[in-house]
């Protein structure tokens, strides 16, 4: 057994923030003073592995180590570095010195667990202290740590404790004054919260296995004075103090979870406190400035070029900034320094001087400069095959043969494709380049990745058009790793995904998404197995908006299968069996109210354009039962004024025809609210057909003179609902035609009925909307 007896003697333990580019440079100074044998360094110990793949010549950061979970939910731990990260640097630098370097934090697999029971715990505090009053911090929701960084933002003088390290931390080129400055502000801030945090235990066991490295390294036979340890400052204290080290007995009982481990690319904006890392900074970019300015030992680095970047940033984008501008805001930057009783310009003083200077007063100005200046956009990149799983070995393979690669980039890019042969290539593999890179898109948007965005298309490119914005984040690399345990290649993925999709039931309108899905795949035995599953359904289909839905989507792939190459000749007989369902149904389905009209007008528009796109469908059992609908009275009277929109638009009925039918529908005889909706459905198609056709206005006009006060206010809630989603043009034709029935100017009419509303008139008409006729 190890001899856990604390260590003897003090190796020299370098207290840092995480992403502090002073700390960083003055590591390394310290190093080069001290050459230690062996370097130490916060981090899954379990993860040591994956050091020589951060330090290689192809790695560029920002980069993260990261474990998972093999079980669902998946559980993952992300541990990210940029250059400028004292850790990256002590890492570095133990590399190129042949000196040996081990991370020696708790394994990823204990993480993992604590984390899991973390959320245990919280789920059942929750549950047990519900409704009742608490003053602790914990409690309010506020940590002791959050509490203090708070009281230090208000006796700083500063706008925030970020400004107040900057200023005394960051910008200090002494190596013993840091060190000595980060340990005393960890020590300070540990003797005010520690035992009020909620993963204060968490921390003590972290501490305890940390210092029981150390002890395994002295027994190895390093001495103290040969190990060099980096840690946050927090733990500093924790690590010098005289508590023993975690035991084998200690050890053996840690909580695990099995846990595979990976690296990935990272970026500048997820290490950016703004995105909700806890460990982050303010402006990532702008401190990568700070390590430039550090390293080539000119303090006035940082500030020249920050502000030159936004000035830069703004004249790209037609915003024009003067040279002389630029120069008074250096100036002003270091006037505003010194007015603190400092030298060296800070963040806050480059940006109020970037502000005053280059945005005139005005902040709104250079905004998205500031940002582009302090965050920025750059993303990390490793070597081809570096420590991946199986499923980003194949993503990242098929990136580079689709020649996608250059998409891989936090700026969203947009990606037109044509899925059609192009004849002027020579090889097969280049004539269908668009058409493989649209299965490939469409299996990472069924797995829910990220990077892919599927955008509309116009009409007449519907069928061989598509439409994408792609926009690379390191948590598109989280979901891919997610993924990995459905399939190890993108497509096992997707077809296990929508596999799983399809037994687990639903209905026929999602079984037929995952039809159209597996198409737009290109994955035909995942369209086989959908596709059966989904005739078996389509036996008991009994509702229409849900049959509307799966015709919809069946019309769709059969519309584009040639163009996929791929057979969707089984989905006719299907196609066939579900239309001639939803004629049989649909009369019955407009036995409704007024609120469940609203969902079958949209199945009703659905049928009709599949009966638009298939002719092999019986078109005239379709518009013998749109004439059912449109000429029955007993059905809900805004289904019937769609049906007969439908049919006026397709030719179908005559003009003769649809006098008769307005002269019956706005008569006299019939409610106000009846033939208001009717009138309400017919207009919600084929409007300027409607708008030229001066009987039907003079219909409506005649109707309304015969309402009384009460008839006219129920009527005037239906028709103003059918003409909220007219366009101007539109309520001005409908204008002219009034103004021609009415004799009076066109333009007054127009303005009349297209003016704002005042807020007595649209009080009035909101309370009509809400009241209650039938009382």
């Amino acid at each position: 057994m190890m001899n856990t007896a604390a260590v003897q003697g003090v190796p020299t333990v370098f207290g840092v923030r995480h992403l502090s580019p002073a700390g960083a440079w003055n590591l390394l100074q310290l190093l080069e003073e001290k050459k230690p044998r062996l370097v130490l360094v916060e981090g899954p110990s379990d993860l040591t592995d994956q050091l020589p793949h951060i330090i290689r010549q192809e790695t560029r950061p920002p980069v993260a180590m990261m474990a998972y979970t093999k079980k669902l939910p998946i559980r993952t731990i992300l541990y990210p570095l940029a250059e400028y990260s004292p850790e990256y640097q002590a890492i570095r630098w133990a590399f190129e010195n042949k000196r040996e370097c081990r991370l020696i934090d708790l394994p990823s697999g204990v993480f993992l667990a604590i984390a899991e029971a973390r959320q245990q715990i919280d789920q059942e505090g929750e549950e047990n202290i519900s409704g009742a009053e608490s003053d602790s911090d914990e409690e309010n929701g506020e940590s002791a740590t959050v509490t203090v960084y708070q009281r230090l933002d208000e006796l700083s003088g500063e706008d925030g404790h970020e400004t107040f390290w900057e200023r005394t931390i960051e910008h200090t080129c002494i190596p013993e004054a840091y060190l000595q400055g980060a340990r005393e502000f960890g020590k300070q801030l540990r003797e005010l919260t520690q035992g009020r945090e909620q993963d204060w235990a968490e921390t003590l066991v972290r501490e305890a296995y940390m210092k029981r490295q150390i002890a395994d390294a002295v027994e190895e036979g390093f001495a103290p004075e040969d190990i060099f340890v980096v840690t946050g400052s927090y733990h500093v204290q924790g690590l010098l103090d005289d508590t023993p080290p975690m035991t084998d007995q200690e050890i053996a009982s840690l909580p695990r979870l099995e846990a595979e481990k990976t690296l990935m690319p990272y970026s500048y904006y997820r290490l950016s406190s703004r995105s909700g890392y806890g460990a982050g900074n303010r402006a990532p970019a702008y401190y990568e400035l700070l390590w430039e300015g550090l390293t080539r030992r000119k303090p006035s680095y940082t500030a020249y070029s920050y502000l030159s970047r936004i000035a830069a940033y703004q004249r790209r984008n037609g915003n024009m900034v003067s040279s002389a501008e630029v120069i008074e805001a250096v100036r002003l930057a270091g006037a505003l320094a010194e007015l603190h009783g400092y030298s060296t310009p800070c963040l806050r003083d480059l940006r109020d001087a970037a502000t005053t200077c280059m945005g005139h007063g005005n902040f709104g100005e250079i905004a998205q400069a500031v940002a582009d200046t302090e965050i920025g956009t750059r993303i990390g990149a490793l070597p081809d095959g570096v420590s991946r799983t199986s499923i980003q070995s194949d993503f990242y393979r098929l990136l580079a043969d689709l020649k996608l690669d250059k998409y891989r980039s936090v700026t969203a890019q947009d990606l037109q494709l044509d899925l059609r042969e192009k004849l002027t290539v020579k090889s097969e593999k280049s004539a269908f380049l668009d058409l493989r890179r649209s299965f490939f898109l469409h299996r990472l948007r069924v797995l829910g990745i990220s990077f892919v965005q599927k955008q509309q298309t116009t009409q007449d490119k519907a069928t061989w058009a598509e439409h994408w914005v792609l926009r690379w984040s390191p948590e598109a690399e989280i979901e891919i790793v997610e993924a990995a345990l459905k399939g190890e290649t993108v497509a096992a993925a997707a077809s296990l995904h929508m596999k799983e999709t399809v037994e687990a039931g639903g209905n026929i309108a999602a079984i037929a998404a995952v039809v159209e899905d597996a198409f737009c795949c290109g994955m035909p035995e995942s369209v086989a197995y959908a596709t059966a599953a989904l005739q078996k359904m389509a036996v008991d289909a009994a509702d229409v908006n849900e049959i509307a839905q799966t015709a919809f989507r069946l019309s769709t792939v059969l519309r584009y299968g040639d163009i996929r190459r791929l057979d969707s000749g089984p989905l006719l007989p299907i196609l066939d069996q579900l239309f001639l369902r939803a004629c049989l149904l649909l009369p019955s389905a407009c036995l409704c109210d007024d609120g469940a009209a609203v969902v079958i007008v949209k199945g009703i528009d659905q049928l009709n354009q599949v009966a638009l796109d298939q002719e092999q469908l019986d078109q005239e059992r379709w518009i013998s039962t749109l004439g059912q609908v449109a000429g029955r009275d007993d059905l809900n009277t805004r289904l019937s004024g769609f049906a007969a929109a439908i049919l006026l638009e397709r030719g179908k009925i005559s003009n003769e025809q649809l006098s008769v039918e307005v002269e019956r529908r706005l008569s006299k005889g019939v409610p106000a609210e009846l033939g208001a909706n009717w009138f309400a459905g017919l207009s919600m198609k084929n409007r300027y057909a409607l708008i030229a056709r001066m009987s039907l206005w003079e219909s409506l006009d005649q109707y309304l003179e015969t309402l009384d006060d009460e008839e006219f206010k129920r009527a005037l809630v239906f028709l103003r609902r059918a003409f909220a989603d007219f366009s101007a043009k539109e309520k001005s034709d409908i204008a002219e035609n009034l103004g021609e029935l009415w004799q009076v100017n066109v333009q007054q009419v127009s303005e009349m009925l297209g003016g704002a509303l005042n807020k007595d008139e649209k009080k009035l008409l909101d309370e009509l909307d809400d009241f209650d006729f039938s009382f």
